[in-house]
């Protein structure tokens, strides 16, 4: 599984404007509702819960929230690229800028851990997240996230 298989272009966000984890969870569940012809309500109650259980802010100003939704076939991605890191009760207490949304059916359990497996391998790679960190350009972050030459 690539990273071009679970998130388009049209996922890709840089102009997400937040001040807390909760706002970011809103607004990537808005997008995502309207992207995927989904409830956005059911979206982030299944965010929600999940942070209940641990937070998905894994360091580095990464968060890899994630879900399974009944209503969905495939695994959908969405990454967004915030105005200001937010403080993510992340698992280094630092505040987190990056963030990669990862939704996936309810029975869709190896393909859910797969794909967060390649995302966290995506996202771990310094030199990828410092790219990304360093441009606007939406085409331009998802060729860099989608780039197989900055395997980790």
């Amino acid at each position: 599984m690539e990273i071009a298989d679970i998130v388009s272009p049209e996922a890709v966000f840089t102009d997400i404007k937040a001040t807390s984890k909760k706002q970011v969870l809103q607004e990537l569940s808005r997008r995502a509702a309207a992207h995927i012809n989904c409830d956005e309500r059911e979206i982030l109650n299944v965010l929600i819960e999940r942070e209940r259980l641990g937070t998905t802010g894994v360091g580095q100003g990464i968060a890899i929230p994630h879900g399974k939704l009944e209503s969905l076939k495939t695994v959908q991605g969405f990454f967004a690229k915030l105005e200001t890191a937010v403080d993510y009760d992340s698992m280094d207490d630092m505040p987190v800028d990056l963030i990669f949304l990862l939704l996936a059916p309810a029975e869709g359990g190896a393909d859910h851990l797969k794909a967060l497996a390649r995302v966290s391998r995506t996202l771990r790679n310094a030199e990828r997240c410092e790219r990304i960190r360093g441009t606007e350009n939406t085409d331009a972050l998802f060729a860099i996230l989608t780039d197989d030459a900055l395997a980790a």
